[in-house]
């Protein structure tokens, strides 16, 4: 009896002994962020087929009272299966305090994605980063010129959405859902990463927009300069709707053909 009881009693104090040893510092693993710090259009490939990557993780970083519709979410997602050869597509969402500025460059939407972003490239799956802002671009014009910019790509798996001004800009319709700029936005965004116009991907045939570069100069493309900013965003998403067509518009023949070129998904 003496034995079986005793083996127990070893067991659980050679347990108690391996616990009391001296901690030792956890290894902290520095995250590679190098694959998502390069230039716009630098990852098309990696957007567009599965060769490197066979699934997109989407980080939503949003500005409290500004995350993204749900139907924009769904619409972005079908956007990308309809583009790419992604299906496994997910979404995380990242609450942020409000960025207390009145305005936003470029450098400084840069800057709080070093602080708050945490999701990188990792193993087979690509690293996207989208940041609902609470105040707009700091290039804005003036009040009046009805020009103002309502998001932007500034590296290879980054992208801003000024939230702020997109709600105002669907306000001031009675046929515009703040979805459907956000959609628009979004796409036009997810556009440029792609690519597109000549922005990494090259044209097949010529559409480069003369007076507007990296922009296509098909009509009612989604990659036209106007998608870009308020006043031509909202006329023409209005005039799609007053058709009786969808608000945002697909892109065109000659953008479609570009992507596929590169790898992306033709139509079925």
């Amino acid at each position: 009896m003496m034995k079986e009881i005793n083996r127990p009693l070893a067991l659980l104090f050679l347990l108690i002994s391996l616990g009391c040893s001296k901690d030792e510092a956890p290894v902290v693993v520095p995250i590679d962020r190098s694959a998502n710090l390069l230039a716009t259009g630098d990852s098309a490939t990696d957007f567009l087929t599965n060769t490197e990557f066979d699934a997109l993780r989407v980080q939503i970083a949003y500005v409290q009272g500004f995350r993204p519709r749900e139907a924009t979410l769904d619409d972005i997602r079908e956007f990308l299966l309809a583009r790419t050869y992604k299906t496994d597509i997910s979404y995380e969402f990242l609450p942020l305090p409000a960025t207390g500025e009145e305005s936003l460059s470029l450098t400084e939407i840069a800057n709080l994605e070093n602080e708050n972003r945490t999701l990188y490239n990792e193993g087979s799956a690509l690293g996207l980063y989208i940041f609902f802002a609470d105040a707009p671009a700091d290039a804005d014009m003036e009040e009046g010129e009805n020009i103002v910019t309502l998001g932007a790509v500034y590296r290879n798996t980054s992208m801003v959405v000024h939230a702020t001004t997109i709600r105002e800009v669907a306000s001031l319709s009675n046929l515009l859902e703040v979805a459907d700029v956000e959609t628009a936005t979004i796409g036009h965004e997810l556009g440029h990463l792609f690519g597109l116009v000549d922005l990494g991907t090259p044209e097949v045939n010529p559409h480069e927009d003369p007076e507007a570069p990296n922009h296509c100069n098909e009509a009612d493309c989604l990659m036209q300069a106007k998608l870009e900013f308020g006043g031509g965003m909202a006329k023409m998403l209005e005039n799609r709707t007053a058709k009786g067509l969808a608000a945002v518009p697909s892109l065109g023949p000659e953008c479609i053909l570009d992507l596929v070129n590169a790898g992306g998904r033709p139509i079925n």
